[in-house]
């Protein structure tokens, strides 16, 4: 199989729509870890991620009678620009079907390249099952986002050009893992020619489909999909792509949402470059890997995938990113409830500059304080920070890693509520397009009265809720029946430590 897979990369048809990516070192990052970063720039791509590759591939390697019934993708976003520029490039009829939470610049970027969209379903799974119904009753020729030769070859042409341009030692590549696509062509390319260097593939923890594959021996479906880096929200690893990254890929590596934050800045830090969440995924992989092994004065390769990023999720990332560099800590400390307590922790914390802090009255003899600290990983980590204040007589929680702190509770008054005995909290993900709030909340407010929301949209395909239900013990039992009837992915949170120190 590697011979067959190295001569289609050798002769895969990308460059008369693709360019060869540069190299660029990253001296910040390099500095910082004390090893030598490298960043494969696919983000140059003239759709701003490395899916032209495979996409042009495909459709170029088609029959006269294939490419006359015209070319049909299912995607939310890079491959659909990928093979509505290829369609384009070659005179073909292109059709992409969208998910309707899809972000507005991605459906404009491919009707700028000349492709008819359909937006169909809330999710890709829909829009997928909608394209092969398209299929079969037009004609149209599919072209798969990864789980294809001809895709996985124009993929694989990154390897090459990596080998080709970097002469030098090169201790690991890494390379972000959706549906497999680009992981396996590098892979198979670089272990073929150069089987000394490790090439390590990187998920999004709420998308690892690969390593739970690799786990279980066989291709499996995830139950929930974390759709944070949309890029790579891939529910089942493929089943070619599955064959080649379990023979070639050496170890697999799974990040945070805070942690591919964290990363979207370090690239910008090093290139002025703001790439996009899946984008970054193999960059936070890179550095957690130096973490955990320890490696110093090692060559380190990440594939910077994509730029295709909605402005508005900045501001999120922007939010995150210190969080990911554990360079915040985001705690609840219990304070005596007199004048002069805050002015007395705040002296506690030394040289510590506090960043966030959050109170509402609730106790006549103690106070629940939301506090946001900055630390340094190095010098002033989390840890002692936290032992420092237990060991002046504080009660504190750490909430650094907790989603309802960071997502709701900061974002909230607080305070809370005696008029609510039988409060019930719980966190959704709904998709996030016109009129979905108020179905979520017509759905919702059928049964128990509401006694806490909040939402928060930060430009991704879904919106983020915290919802209190007044549920009298005796129907808690079908709570969770009434839940899942709306149909959307959530979690309950009444015992969470954020909601009892400050809502509950």
């Amino acid at each position: 199989m590697p011979h067959h897979y190295i001569r289609k990369i050798l002769e895969a048809r990308v460059y008369d729509v693709a360019v060869e990516t540069p190299v660029h070192p990253a001296p910040f990052l390099s500095e910082r870890l004390d090893n030598n970063v490298l960043l494969k720039r696919e983000d140059l791509q003239p759709v701003f991620s490395f899916k032209i590759r495979g996409a042009y591939n495909k459709i170029a390697q088609l029959s006269i009678e294939e490419k006359n019934r015209g070319v049909i993708a299912a995607s939310a976003g890079n491959h659909a620009q990928g093979v509505a520029l290829a369609a384009k490039k070659l005179g073909i009829e292109a059709i992409i079907v969208m998910p309707t939470t899809t972000p507005e610049i991605k459906v404009r970027s491919c009707k700028a390249r000349g492709a008819r969209v359909i937006l169909h379903g809330d999710a890709f799974d829909q829009a997928l099952q909608h394209a092969l119904e398209l299929v079969e009753q037009h004609g149209y020729t599919f072209i798969h986002p990864y789980d294809d030769p001809d895709t996985i070859a124009g993929q694989g042409t990154i390897g090459m050009e990596i080998l080709r341009q970097h002469t030098g030692p090169l201790d690991a590549v890494f390379v972000p893992v959706g549906g497999g696509g680009l992981a396996a062509g590098i892979a198979t390319y670089i272990k073929y020619l150069r089987p000394d260097i490790k090439v390590i593939g990187v998920e999004y923890e709420e998308s690892a489909c690969l390593k739970a594959a690799l786990e279980a021996g066989e291709r499996v479906v995830l139950p929930h999909v974390g759709i944070f880096a949309d890029g790579i929200a891939v529910a089942q690893i493929g089943e070619e792509t599955f064959k080649l990254c379990r023979e070639h890929i050496d170890q697999v590596i799974t990040v945070s949402a805070d942690e591919i934050c964290a990363a979207i800045k370090d690239i910008f830090d090093d290139t002025r470059s703001i790439c996009e969440t899946a984008g970054a995924t193999a960059v936070a992989g890179l550095k957690k890997y130096v973490e955990l092994e320890g490696v110093q004065q090692q060559t380190l390769m990440a594939i910077d995938s994509g730029a295709n990023v909605n402005f508005d999720r900045l501001r999120y990332v922007s939010e995150r990113a210190e969080l990911g560099e554990k360079r915040e800590a985001i705690i609840s400390v219990t304070i005596p409830e007199r004048p002069g307590s805050f002015k007395t922790f705040c002296e506690t914390l030394g040289k510590r500059n506090v960043t966030e802090f959050n109170y509402r009255y609730h106790d006549p003899i103690n106070a629940s304080i939301f506090v946001g600290v900055q630390v340094h990983p190095d010098q002033m980590p989390i840890d002692n920070l936290i032992n420092e204040l237990r060991d002046k007589g504080y009660p504190v929680e750490n909430l650094t890693d907790n989603e309802m702190a960071k997502l709701h509770v900061r974002h909230m008054v607080g305070g809370h509520s005696n008029a609510v005995e039988n409060e019930v909290v719980y966190s959704f993900e709904f998709p996030e397009r016109p009129g979905a709030l108020l179905n979520f909340l017509n759905k919702l407010g059928k049964r128990w009265n509401i006694s806490m929301f909040h939402y928060r949209n930060h430009g991704a395909a879904y919106g983020r809720v915290a919802v209190g239900l007044d549920v009298p013990p005796e129907e808690r039992i079908h709570v969770s029946g009434f839940l899942d009837e709306i149909g959307y992915h959530y979690c309950e949170e009444t015992n969470n430590k954020a909601y009892k120190a400050f809502l509950g």
